[in-house]
């Protein structure tokens, strides 16, 4: 298995007092997979996923990555196996202003020091170039569309070849043909480098494109 949860639990202190956002979910992820979560907004969904990216801590249960207890490991470690085994694409595109469409796509590879950055650049020429964006290298985010950032972002995610890319709503601000030319993108990914995907979405529309629909509803896996 890429990934499992066991019990996985979080709760928020709030005015209103504790709220359950997610109330013990098990779950299995097995390599190759392009998996869907849908839900309705506030049924916990994006709360799940960003606890099975590390970048949330569980109030309770356990996530495990490849052979990894995700949440047994110190601050720093957890940082670094994040960086390098999980690549994110979030709803809006994330990207730093101030840096080049190249920059910003090399980045997660520059935080490891091990990694020569000629390479590094030369990877990241690829990816956009795969992407059909290598006449943008030098722009800006702001200078290219929507739809094109968030190709640039899934290239970004792809930079470290990690075991496990987690989109949440990754379509939702994109009109209906960009919409699907992402769902492509990440279809031939899976396909053809065998990439496990594991994607929130509120639209089962697209939803019906992955291998396996989860549905969560009010913090729970729905039977």
């Amino acid at each position: 298995m890429i990934a499992s949860c066991v019990d996985l639990a979080k709760s928020y202190l709030t005015e209103r007092g504790e709220i359950e956002a997610v109330r013990g979910i098990d779950f299995e992820m097995r390599a190759g997979e392009f998996a869907s979560i849908v839900g309705r907004s506030g049924s916990g969904k994006s709360s799940f996923l960003a606890m099975v990216g590390g970048l949330s801590r569980p109030s309770r249960g356990s996530v495990r990555i490849e052979d990894t207890d995700l949440w047994g490991l110190s601050d720093d470690h957890l940082a670094d196996f994040r960086n390098r085994r999980i690549g994110f694409v979030y709803q809006f595109a994330s990207l730093l202003p101030t840096l080049r469409i190249i920059d910003n796509v090399v980045l997660p590879a520059r935080l490891d020091p091990m990694r020569d950055a000629a390479a590094a650049y030369q990877q990241a020429r690829e990816w956009l170039d795969r992407f059909a964006l290598s006449e943008y290298l030098d722009a800006y985010p702001s200078e290219i569309s929507s739809g094109e950032q968030r190709r640039v972002v899934i290239a970004r995610a792809l930079m470290n070849d990690p075991a496990l890319l987690l989109a949440d709503e990754p379509t939702s601000d994109l009109d209906e043909v960009t919409e699907g030319e992402i769902m492509e993108l990440f279809r031939g990914l899976n396909r053809e480098r065998n990439l496990t995907l594991l994607m929130v979405t509120h639209n089962l529309r697209l939803a019906e494109h992955t291998d396996r629909v989860i549905h969560i509803s009010d913090g729970r896996l729905a039977a």
